[in-house]
């Protein structure tokens, strides 16, 4: 005759469940069926694994069977998420669990005797939460993998604005210089070469904004596509 004994005792987070009657473990696949025209039988569809279910049936006895039972009622009206270990789900990646349903009876006659029925279900952890990142994600799957750094269009668009405030700048001095050429042809005033230099930078000043402003369009079509 086997020696009992030696089983493991199974766990429920920190509680022994010593007296332990049966361990039923069930799991639904996840199936669902779809009916197609033409085809004999049912197209069997998955739509993930569902949850573990485990239903235990026990006994507690002697003079500490009140105590056990009010522990394992506490434990069932609290519904934390629990540890659970048994040789039914040795091989199962069975995380944690909630008891689901819990059912206790005392029998007339016994004392110091209640049995148990005791419902768990899986409740696997949740998966971190999504994170938030620059370009709808695109670091991970676009600009990325082509090796463009997006952190240098920050870069990029500070410089475009120091850029547009000086060019803002030269041509509020064009329009100031151009007053001071009409009064010059107002008053017939000759300032010769004088005034030179500053015609070549305002062209160059022109040119920069013209430049400017294509290369700004260029870049906000490229990403607007």
């Amino acid at each position: 005759m086997s020696d009992d004994t030696s089983r493991p005792v199974p766990l429920l987070g920190d509680i022994s469940l010593e007296l332990v009657q049966r361990i039923q473990h069930s799991l639904d696949s996840g199936f669902v069926p779809t009916r197609i025209a033409g085809l004999s039988g049912e197209l069997q569809q998955r739509s993930g694994r569902p949850s573990h279910h485990i239903h235990i049936a026990g006994v507690l006895f002697g003079e500490e069977a009140a105590d056990e039972l009010a522990t394992l009622q506490k434990a069932a009206e609290s519904g934390e998420e629990l540890t659970f270990a048994a040789n039914i789900t040795t091989a199962l990646d069975l995380q944690q669990v909630v008891i689901t349903s819990f059912q206790a009876t005392e029998v007339a006659g016994k004392p110091d005797q209640f049995n148990y029925e005791l419902a768990l279900v899986e409740s696997p952890p949740l998966p971190p939460p999504a994170q938030i990142e620059p370009f709808g994600g695109l670091g991970d799957f676009g600009l990325g993998d082509l090796g463009f750094d997006t952190d240098i269009l920050g870069d990029l668009l500070d410089a475009a604005g120091d850029i547009a405030g000086a060019i803002d700048g030269a041509l509020d001095l064009i329009d100031q210089l151009g007053a001071l050429a009409d009064l010059v042809d107002m008053g017939g005033l000759e300032l010769g070469g004088f005034l030179q230099p500053m015609e070549d930078a305002a062209g160059a000043v022109s040119d920069i904004a013209s430049s400017f402003g294509d290369a700004t369009q260029s870049f906000i079509e490229a990403f607007s596509e």
